[in-house]
């Protein structure tokens, strides 16, 4: 099936969860098989369009003006195998898909804070989820992956093809599917403190200081969070500037090794607890709402107390706009090569700094403000967590960017793909 401008379908499927600037395709393929995909292609390539792909569209950074949109939404089966602890995800199946086929099976993928995001997309541009520090990043435990080239034919990533689709995002051909490992993860331990910084001021030094402190089996981030004073925000939070301390932690200690965090005082709320893996959206609570939003991440080598200091002051309550801010520990596992090298660069980073803007306007002015005072410690950036706009030789360091180039230039010489980010 293919839809046009004038079929009542077309916005629902050009639409996903970020609206900032979405999809305005001349055409659109919803497809729901790995055939359709290869069809959607051949025919852009029949009619000399560009294409883009779209499944939850959670990281869309500029939508396709024209050409063809493939919406892999309804293309998203998965289908697991206990015994070898894998699963096969199709092209548009979310995490919370995948979560589901997996939970019975007590088994977890490397899956992200948010469900909704796309399984694939999240996967090709690295994926830093709940477990990285114990397990690494989800693009290092991919098995295979199938895609249609910008030739029309649809292949197993092998040698070249399967190094770069592992963290170099979408620049070289639609993934149809990918075999990722799953882990022997029923439950863990998780969920947020929420503090009112006007309360304790002192919590992200006491958690800068704790994080040095952890093994592998924990993975924290905390958000700084200004919180209107409406419903449907829990009465506890109204009107508050929050630091939320999110922690997943696997193994049976995971009290004793917050005892840290808990010494700060009473908490605005907690919903930290033993919880099943399928649940662990409830960890971070983001919203599922679709919004406009956009972001900028830097990696840095470590978080200097002064500037840390700096972050409320340049985004708390008395700044000119809103935003978030998303401070990710990294290190453990995250800082290993994978059996199969990938073209994940910057392992050496020990923490993820991203400022999230949400909102229509271009707040480019807010987030550099914000990230200025690390730029002496950034050594470079995530793929995900950026919207529009990033040089990707940040992201890359410079014989993995030349290759990834050389590669596009290989399968893709006309620059048919329209990725999120392009080479």
């Amino acid at each position: 099936m293919m839809l046009t401008t004038t079929s009542p379908e077309y916005d629902d499927a050009r639409l996903g969860y970020q609206r900032r600037d979405p999809h305005r395709p001349e055409v659109i393929f919803p497809v729901t098989s790995a055939a359709e995909i290869e069809e959607a292609v051949r025919y852009a390539i029949d009619h000399d369009k560009k294409i883009a792909v779209q499944a939850s569209g959670h990281g869309l950074t500029s939508g396709i003006d024209g050409g063809v949109l493939i919406a892999t939404k309804a293309f998203n089966h998965v289908t697991v195998d206990p015994e070898r602890k894998t699963a096969w995800i199709e092209a548009g199946a979310t995490w919370r898909d995948v979560l589901d086929a997996t939970a019975p099976y007590g088994l977890a993928p490397l899956s992200g804070s948010f469900p909704g995001v796309g399984a694939i997309s999240y996967t090709l541009g690295g994926g830093l989820g709940l477990m990285a520090r114990r397990y690494g990043y989800a693009a290092d435990h991919v098995r295979r992956i199938e895609l249609v080239t910008m030739d029309g034919v649809r292949r197993d990533a092998d040698d070249d093809l399967f190094w770069a689709t592992r963290g170099g995002g979408g620049n070289f051909g639609v993934v149809t599917g990918i075999e990722i490992d799953l882990f022997e993860v029923p439950t863990l331990f998780g969920g947020s403190l929420y503090f009112d910084l006007a309360e304790h001021p002192e919590v992200l030094e006491v958690w800068q200081q704790w994080t040095k402190t952890v093994p592998d089996e924990v993975t924290t981030a905390v958000a700084l969070v200004p919180l209107p004073d409406i419903p449907p925000i829990p009465p506890a939070l109204r009107g508050k500037y929050i630091a939320q301390v999110q922690l997943a932690i696997l193994g049976d200690n995971g009290e004793e090794l917050i005892k840290p965090l808990r010494a700060i005082g009473e908490p605005a709320m907690d919903t930290v607890g033993e919880l099943p893996y399928v649940e662990s959206g409830k960890i971070f609570a983001e919203p599922d709402r679709p919004d406009r939003f956009n972001s900028r991440n830097v990696l840095v080598s470590d978080l200097d107390p002064t500037a840390l200091a700096t972050l409320p002051k340049l985004a708390g309550p008395e700044a000119s706009t809103r935003c978030v801010i998303a401070i990710r520990q990294l290190g453990g596992a995250l800082t290993r090569e994978p059996a199969v090298a990938n073209a994940v660069c910057h392992r050496d980073a020990a923490y993820s700094i991203t400022v999230i803007s949400p909102g229509a306007d271009d707040e480019s002015e807010l987030q550099n403000a914000v990230l200025e005072p690390w730029r002496a410690l950034t050594v470079g950036r995530l793929l995900n967590f950026n919207g529009a706009g990033i040089d990707l030789r940040e992201v890359y360091d410079e014989p993995t960017f030349t290759r990834l180039t050389e590669l596009q230039e290989r399968y893709d010489p006309e620059r048919r793909l329209q990725a999120n980010h392009q080479l």
